[in-house]
C-alpha cells in the first residue's frame, strides 16, 4: 500500500485561532473554503459515516470548538483530515514532489541522507510517527507531525554549517532531490521567520 506525504508551513497563531476556539466564524470560513470537497470526501467514507463517522462538516465543526469527538477510535480520522484542512486553509502547501507515493521505509532512507547532510534537527519520519497536537483524538491515518519554526531554524544552520565545511555527500539521486526539496521547505520556513511546517501522512 502507497502513502503520500503533504506539508504546510502554517502560521502557528492563526492556526490556534482556529483550531479549539470554538469560532463559529472560523467554521463558516472553512465550509465555504472546502465546499464541495466535503461531499466528495463524504462519498469516499459512505460506509464509516454510515457506521457513525462524522461527517466531514462535522468533523470541522468538532475540531474549531475542541469537540465533541466520537469515543469511538475508528472515527478519529475524521478529525485528522479536519485539522489538515485547516492546516491547508491559514497555510501554503509545501512542495512534495519526492514524498508520493511512497513505499515501505521511504521516510526513514530521507532521514539519512538528512543526516549525511548534517540536519538533524528535523526528521520527515516524524510525520508518520507522531500524533495529532494537543486535545485531539489519537488517530493513525492521517499521521500528524509539526516542526517548530525553532526546529527548522536550526536544520538550516546545520545544513549551512555543513556546506561551508565541504560536507557535501552524493547519496542516491532520489536521495538527493528529496533533501533539496526538504532544504527548500527550511528556506522558506525562515523568510516567514516563526512558521512551523505541518507534515501529514496518509
Amino acid at each position: 500500500m502507497s502513502s503520500f506525504l503533504s506539508a504546510y508551513l502554517v502560521d502557528p497563531a492563526e492556526l490556534r485561532a482556529r483550531v479549539g476556539s470554538g469560532n463559529d466564524g472560523a467554521v463558516d470560513e472553512a465550509l465555504a473554503y472546502f465546499g464541495p470537497s466535503l461531499d466528495r470526501s463524504d462519498e469516499h467514507f459512505t460506509d464509516e459515516i454510515a457506521q457513525g463517522a462524522p461527517t466531514a462538516r462535522e468533523a470541522l465543526r468538532a475540531v474549531v470548538h475542541g469537540g465533541p469527538y466520537s469515543e469511538d477510535e475508528d472515527h478519529a480520522f475524521q478529525y485528522g483530515y479536519a485539522y489538515r484542512r485547516l492546516c491547508w486553509l491559514v497555510g501554503q502547501p509545501l512542495e512534495v514532489d519526492s514524498f508520493g507515493p511512497f513505499r515501505g521505509n521511504w521516510l526513514d532512507v530521507v532521514d539519512e541522507g538528512l543526516k549525511a547532510y548534517g540536519i538533524t534537527a528535523v526528521s520527515v519520519a516524524e510525520f508518520q510517527y507522531a500524533g495529532l497536537p494537543g486535545n485531539l483524538p489519537s488517530c493513525d491515518v492521517p499521521s500528524c507531525g509539526t516542526w517548530s519554526a525553532a526546529d527548522c531554524r536550526e536544520a538550516l544552520e546545520q545544513f549551512e554549517q555543513a556546506e561551508r565545511e565541504g560536507r557535501t555527500p552524493v547519496p542516491e539521486r532520489e536521495v538527493a532531490e528529496a533533501v533539496a526539496e526538504v532544504v527548500g521547505w527550511l528556506r522558506l520556513a525562515q523568510r516567514w521567520k516563526d512558521g512551523d511546517i505541518v507534515g501529514f501522512v496518509s
